[in-house]
C-alpha cells in the first residue's frame, strides 16, 4: 500500500478538475489530479464538441437543400452519407480528445494518479486498492453522467444516451428523443436533418431552458414544423422488438399514440457523479440526494476542508461555468490548506444557448424569476428583421427586460437567427451593469442581425418612459 500526502487532492480531471488543479498550483500548494476513467472532458469526448460537429453537418445538409428560394439549384436528391457523417465526427472528437490528453500528459508525473477515489474520512481517500492519500484539502470534480430511467434500461442498447450517439458507425433510420432539454432539441433537429426520422417526446411543456411564455410558444411552433415534437407527452410503455422499440405514449390533445424507433435517445437530465465517493464516512453534512451541503459562493461544504466544484455540484453544467469554479476551488483549497479563510467566487453574467437553428440563448435573470411590476419588456420580432430577412433566416421572437425603476437591463430570452452572438454581447452588458440608455448608445451597424436586438431596446425603452 503506497500512501501520498499532498496539500490539494482534486479528484476528477475534467474542466473543473484540471482548472483546480492549476489554480491550487498557481497558489504555490502541492497537488494531485486523481482520475480513475478516461482522460479527454465531457465537452471534448461526449459533449459540446462532437455534437456541434453532428449539427454542421446538419447545417451543411439543410443548406442543401433550401437553395432554391435563392436560385440556387442543387439538381436531384440531397445524399447523405451517414457513415461518412460519423466518421468525420468521430475522427474531430478525437482531434480534441488529443488536445486535452496531451495536457494532462504534460503534467508532472508526481502530480497524477491513476484511480477512483472514495473517502475514508474528510482527508484521507483510498485510490483504487493501491494508494492511501492524505490532503489538507479535497476538491471534488467528478462531473455528472446522464439519467437513464428504469423504463427505458429495459431496452438495453436500444436505449442510449448522447455519449452512445458520437459512437455510431451510421446514422439510423428512426430515433425517438426522450426529453427537450438543450441536449434533445440539439440532436433531435441535427438528426432530423441528416435524414432520420426523429420524434422528440418533452414533459410539460418544457422548450430548451426557456420560461418565458410567449418564447416558449413560438419556439414549440418552430420546432414542430422541423421534427414531430410532443412537449407534453406522456410515455406510458416502451417495449423491445427485436432490434426495434415500440413507443406508446399520450400527446398534448390526450390521444394516445404508437410508434416504432431503431433507438430511443434518453436525454432526461444529467446527475452528479457522487455515488461512489464514499461521502457517508466522512463528517459532512449531506442532502435527501446524498451531496455535500455547500456554500455557492466559496464551493466549500461547510467549515471542512471539502470543496465541490464544476457538474458534480449539479448547478450549472456548462463548460466556462466549471472552469471558473474549478479556479475557485482550487485556490481556495490552497488557502484552507494554509489555515486561511475561502473566498467568495465572483460569478459572471449567466448565459445559456442552445446552438439549435433558430438559436435559442438566455442572458441574466430568467423571465420565471422575475417579480411581476418590477420590470419592462422589449420585444421584436425577426420575421420583418432586415438582414435575417435577407439571408431567409427570419424566424424568432425576443424579450429583454429591464428593471422598472432603474432602467437597467436585467435579462432577456429568445429564439433567432445568431443567437449565440447575440448572448455575448447582452451578457457583456449585463456584467457592465449598463442601462436600456446605456446599450442603445453603443454603435449598431447595418444591415445586421443585433439591429433587431436594437428594436428591442428601443420598445424597452418606451415601456420605462
Amino acid at each position: 500500500m503506497n500512501t501520498i500526502h499532498t496539500d490539494v487532492a482534486i479528484i476528477g480531471a475534467g474542466s473543473a478538475g484540471l482548472s483546480a488543479y492549476r489554480a491550487a498550483k498557481a497558489a504555490g500548494a502541492t497537488a494531485l489530479l486523481i482520475e480513475g476513467g478516461a482522460h479527454g472532458t465531457t465537452c471534448a469526448r461526449v459533449g459540446c464538441m462532437p455534437s456541434k460537429l453532428l449539427i454542421a453537418a446538419a447545417d451543411a445538409a439543410h443548406h442543401a437543400r433550401h437553395g432554391d428560394a435563392f436560385g440556387v439549384h442543387v439538381d436531384g436528391a440531397v445524399r447523405i452519407d451517414g457513415h461518412a457523417v460519423m466518421a468525420r465526427v468521430k475522427r474531430e472528437r478525437d482531434r480534441f480528445v488529443g488536445f486535452v490528453v496531451e495536457g494532462v500528459d504534460a503534467l508532472p508525473a508526481e502530480d497524477k494518479l491513476t484511480g477512483y477515489a472514495r473517502f475514508i474520512d474528510d482527508r484521507w481517500l483510498m485510490v483504487g486498492e493501491h494508494t492511501k492519500v492524505h490532503a489538507k484539502a479535497v476538491v471534488i470534480a467528478t462531473g455528472s453522467s446522464p439519467v437513464m430511467p428504469a423504463t427505458y434500461r429495459a431496452l438495453g442498447d436500444r436505449a442510449v444516451i448522447n455519449d452512445d450517439v458520437f459512437s455510431w458507425d451510421d446514422l439510423p433510420k428512426r430515433v425517438a428523443v426522450v426529453g427537450a432539454g438543450v441536449i434533445g432539441l440539439e440532436l433531435g433537429q441535427a438528426l432530423a436533418r441528416l435524414g432520420v426520422r426523429v420524434t422528440v417526446l418533452g414533459a410539460r411543456g418544457r422548450v430548451g431552458p426557456l420560461t418565458d411564455p410567449a418564447i416558449r410558444a413560438y419556439a414549440e411552433r418552430t420546432f414542430s414544423e422541423a421534427f414531430r415534437f410532443e412537449p407534453r407527452a406522456n410515455v406510458q410503455a416502451a417495449v423491445r422488438e427485436g432490434d426495434e422499440v415500440r413507443l406508446r405514449y399520450v400527446s398534448d390533445t390526450g390521444e394516445v399514440l404508437e410508434d416504432t424507433f431503431d433507438y430511443v435517445l434518453v436525454a432526461a437530465g444529467r446527475k452528479p457523479n457522487i455515488g461512489g465517493l464514499g461521502l457517508r464516512d466522512t463528517s459532512l453534512e449531506l442532502d435527501a440526494d446524498g451531496m455535500p451541503v455547500y456554500d455557492a459562493q466559496t464551493l466549500q461544504a461547510g467549515t471542512h476542508p471539502v470543496f465541490v466544484a464544476g457538474d458534480a455540484n449539479g448547478v450549472l453544467p456548462l463548460l466556462h461555468e466549471a472552469a471558473d469554479e474549478g479556479r475557485a476551488a482550487g485556490a481556495n483549497a490552497a488557502r484552507v490548506a494554509r489555515d486561511e479563510q475561502a473566498e467568495p467566487l465572483e460569478r459572471r453574467a449567466p448565459l445559456a444557448i442552445a446552438f439549435t437553428d433558430p438559436g435559442i440563448a438566455m442572458v441574466g435573470a430568467r423571465h420565471a424569476d422575475l417579480a411581476p411590476g418590477s420590470f419592462v419588456t422589449g420585444e421584436v420580432s425577426f420575421e420583418d428583421q432586415g438582414r435575417s430577412r435577407v439571408m431567409l433566416r427570419n424566424r424568432g421572437l425576443m424579450h429583454v427586460y429591464a428593471e422598472r425603476a432603474t432602467g437597467r437591463f436585467i435579462g432577456a430570452e429568445w429564439i433567432g437567427p445568431d443567437a449565440e452572438h447575440i448572448a455575448h454581447l447582452l451578457a457583456w452588458a449585463l456584467q457592465m451593469k449598463l442601462t436600456v440608455a446605456d446599450m442603445l448608445r453603443m454603435p449598431f451597424y447595418h444591415p445586421v442581425v443585433e439591429e433587431g436586438l436594437r428594436t428591442a431596446l428601443r420598445d424597452a425603452a418606451l415601456e420605462l418612459a
